[in-house]
């Protein structure tokens, strides 16, 4: 999820989306333990939109 389709979101959405991606994280971090999954870049792309939302969810909080 790119920066600027973040911004467009508003705080519900945002806070959505946030539980949404940590489940699909912890479902795809699960089913790589369990076997290897075809491509592990996955994951990454994941953490990293996860932090993009929560960066974005606390800098609206600080305004």
């Amino acid at each position: 999820m790119k920066q600027s389709e973040i911004k467009d979101l508003s705080a519900a959405e945002l806070q959505g989306k946030l539980g949404e991606l940590r489940k699909t994280y912890a479902d795809l971090k699960t089913a790589h333990a369990i076997s290897p999954i075809e491509n592990p870049l996955q994951i990454r792309t994941l953490r990293r939109s996860i932090a993009r939302v929560a960066t974005e969810i606390s800098k609206r909080e600080l305004q």
